[in-house]
């Protein structure tokens, strides 16, 4: 059996044990382990318990399998939970450790209700802004995702309740999502689709991994050896089991030779049968069967030991609260202009106050699909502002209506009245479920109109005004910034309109960071041309420059960076030190509360590398810190950046390179707001290539000696030596009479070419001699 992780509460023993009892069973029985019993449940199979898979991840959504009301799409009703802030708002506190409580209170409501593995989390990278599922994810950013991502999965199962780390991998659209392909190449698959899951994988070691819909280059992901069985298992380590997303495998017998270790839902028996056919007609080796039972066996292991587990009960009460501490550091203040001298927030109690829009009665604070929770309560705006505005008149009106129906033109005029007639005017507005959800992308990223109709008619009317945004996917916000002051909430789960109220009056300083780039347009994206793509395939032609990359690579204007996020109060930075050692990049700076009010400031570091051999973005996220002080108190953040994490994929060699040489390290308050910068010396990875026929004269050139040796072989261009300073010998001269550098030319020129430009002077065999001699 496969060795159980640190996190895991199942210890070796008790996982032998059930190994032991399970070494008996028959080919069926093996087979039958590998598919469910029904929607949520697997199969009780000889000694091996069933288990009780459910959606996640931002709370439990427990359906009973029992009454045959089970389904994928969010349609059945669920047993009630905390509904927690979705990845696309927990993913803006930046907070690690928050994530973790999140976690754990997730598994400690999954015990509660018999759960063993809670579906989550969603670790895909937004590659565009458009995809209908970004609201499970939690970045653009790789580094951030895997960090947040880990501190969840270390959370719910040290509760004793498995992790599904999903969707693996490349799942970036959901329009053709169970047959599209996603073509991307080796570099940015490695640097950006698959390092989150890989980050978790190596440090949280989830329970399970839930392979993809989609295809990944061609194959799709449940029957993608390379992916499931060279890469995760052979290059990560991975120990649990490979789980199907709901649906996704077409070919059971495929998906077991290429790692598969569980279908699901249940068919019945049918793919089980198929199992056993094939390796009868020896068409599957029985042992691929037997590894996949093995994997399920040691998954019912640890649940059986997490079962036993001591847990809490679930309080709701508590976990209300948790729920609204979280969402209130998952707030980010885009901006907070002056007007007549004073921001206009944090919100003044006791001074008259309009709240306008659908969403303040109406929250909008989940997605659609297959992860829609049930919750215990909701908050709802209005109310939770009328309980901290004191003795002073709060008047609300709609606006608008997320349906189309209503007079249009009568709300608006009733908004903006109330507006003009208050001392400010908070208004909210966002997209509503039914336009955006699992399911299908957007095809673009505005506002409906009528929002904005009322939003510039407010403003007008009345000059204090603040926006409180909720939304699932990426908005165009130009327009928006005609308000003064602008709240973006994401989705925050059930206690959203608690803490959008605390944020809104300064009873929790507004903290939250982006976790995306919000562009000035659509066409601004980088996979603007590539989404959602065409007759299955979607090219991945940004190729590494996904979110910020692409905008700073390109030097292209955004409304607001990556990582950007205000403050009731203000830092500053200094003293950025930086020492580089086996382990990576250690960096430190102090930061100090130099403003009025105590408040917690997330540190962001950078890392670019000046120079590089390699094609590179201008700086990428490596790690980040936060930190809270009090007024004009100082704090030091220390954070190492991974050797791991600073390396490249080098497609010649197959592996990950550290290249060595002056790396800058940027402490920063958003991708595009350094605060401090330093450089350190970093010790790279040797890297050593075989020189073959095929090998450039400029890579033969690059090694010690090799122009010497080769110019006593045959004549080189002036100038063509390793160095540089024109050791070549022969008579071809420089190329001025054909108006060319002849050096740099020839330098792309395969070895084996040389045979016909020498005119007979050398052989291949000649060459080969060479070649074996340089690298003797």
């Amino acid at each position: 059996m496969t060795a159980l992780g640190p996190t895991d509460p199942a210890d070796s023993n008790g996982s032998s044990d059930l190994a032991a009892a399970s070494a008996d069973l028959s080919l069926a029985e093996r087979a039958a382990l590998g598919s469910g019993a029904g929607f949520w449940t697997t199969k009780a199979v000889g000694p091996v318990p069933a288990l009780t898979l459910t959606d996640g991840p931002h709370g439990v959504r427990l359906q009973d399998d029992r009454a045959g009301k089970s389904d994928h799409l969010g349609l059945a009703a669920s047993r009630p939970a905390t509904c927690f802030p979705p990845a696309v708002g927990l993913g803006q506190s930046w907070d690690a450790e928050l994530v973790a409580e999140v976690g754990r209170a997730l598994g400690t409501e999954g015990r509660a209700l018999g759960v063993d593995v809670l579906l989550g989390p969603g670790v895909n990278i937004k590659r565009d802004p458009r995809c209908g599922r970004n609201f499970e994810y939690y970045s653009e950013d790789p580094r951030l995702t895997g960090t947040l991502a880990t501190a969840w999965v270390r959370g719910l199962q040290g509760t004793g309740v498995g992790a599904s780390l999903k969707h693996f991998a490349a799942n970036n659209t959901e329009h053709d999502r169970m047959r599209s392909s996603s073509d991307v190449a080796a570099r940015p698959l490695r640097e950006v689709y698959l390092r989150a899951f890989q980050q978790v994988v190596q440090q949280a070691q989830p329970w399970t991994v839930m392979c993809a819909y989609n295809r990944i280059n061609g194959t799709y992901a449940a029957e993608n050896r390379w992916l499931l069985t060279e890469v995760l298992r052979g290059e990560w380590g991975f120990d649990g089991a490979v789980v199907s997303d709901w649906g996704a495998v077409q070919d059971r017998v495929a998906s077991v030779a290429a790692g598969l270790d569980l279908e699901m839902p249940g068919t019945g028996g049918t793919t089980d049968a198929q199992v056993v056919a094939a390796v009868e007609a020896g068409a599957l080796d029985a042992d691929a069967v037997a590894s996949a039972a093995a994997r399920t066996v040691s998954l019912a292991a640890r649940a059986r030991a997490g079962r036993a587990l001591p847990v809490g009960p679930s309080d709701p009460d508590a976990h209300h609260a948790l729920a609204r501490r979280v969402a209130a550091h998952c707030v980010v203040l885009l901006k907070n202009d002056p007007v007549d001298g004073t921001p206009v927030l944090p919100l003044t109690a006791g001074r008259p106050l309009a709240v306008l829009g659908a969403f303040a009665t109406e929250p909008r604070y989940q997605g659609g699909g297959s992860s829609h929770v049930n919750p215990t309560r909701l908050d709802v705006p209005l109310a939770e502002i009328r309980a901290l505005a004191g003795a002073a008149e709060v008047v609300h009106a709609p606006g608008f209506t997320t349906d189309g129906t209503g007079d249009a033109a009568a709300l608006r005029a009733e908004a903006v009245a109330v507006a003009a007639a208050a001392d400010t005017a908070v208004l909210f507005l966002g997209l509503a479920a039914h336009q955006e959800s699992e399911g299908f992308d957007r095809e673009h990223i505005e506002l409906p109109p009528e929002q904005l109709e009322l939003l510039a008619e407010v403003v007008r009317v009345q000059p204090r005004t603040a926006v409180v945004l909720s939304h699932g996917g990426v908005l165009r916000l130009a327009p928006v910034t005609a308000a003064p002051a602008l709240l973006d909430g994401a989705l925050l789960g059930q206690a959203a309109g608690g803490a959008l109220a605390d944020v809104l009056f300064g009873r929790v300083n507004p903290s939250g960071r982006l976790t995306e780039t919000v562009p000035v347009r659509l066409q601004d994206t980088p996979a603007y041309l590539d989404f959602p793509g065409e007759h299955g395939h979607v090219a991945y032609g940004e190729g590494l420059f996904v979110g910020y990359r692409w905008y700073d690579a390109r030097d292209i204007a955004v409304t607001f960076p990556f990582g950007h996020g205000l403050s009731y109060t203000e830092f500053g930075y200094h003293g950025l030190e930086l020492a580089a050692d086996a382990e990576g990049i250690r960096a430190s700076v102090t930061v100090t509360n130099t403003g009025g009010r105590a408040g917690r400031e997330v540190v962001q570091f950078y890392v670019a590398k000046p120079g590089s051999a390699v094609v590179r973005p201008p700086r990428e996220l490596k790690g980040h810190a936060t930190i809270t002080l009090e007024p004009g108190a100082s704090g030091r953040v220390e954070v190492l950046l991974p050797r791991a994490d600073l390396a490249y994929w080098d497609t010649r060699a197959g592996r990950w390179i550290v290249e060595g040489g002056e790396y800058e390290v940027l402490a920063a308050a958003s991708s595009r707001d350094p605060r401090a910068t330093a450089r350190v010396e970093l010790a790279g990875d040797e890297l050593e290539l075989p020189l073959t026929l095929d090998s450039t004269l400029g890579e033969v050139l690059a090694l010690p000696g090799a122009a010497e040796t080769l110019g006593a072989l045959l004549p080189l261009p002036q100038g063509a030596g390793g160095d540089g300073t024109g050791s070549g010998t022969g008579g071809h001269g420089g190329g001025d009479g054909l108006g060319v550098d002849l050096a740099r030319m020839m330098a792309s020129v395969p070895v084996r070419r040389l045979v016909s430009f020498a005119g007979g002077a050398v052989t291949t065999a000649d060459l080969e001699r060479l070649l074996a001699h340089l690298q003797s």
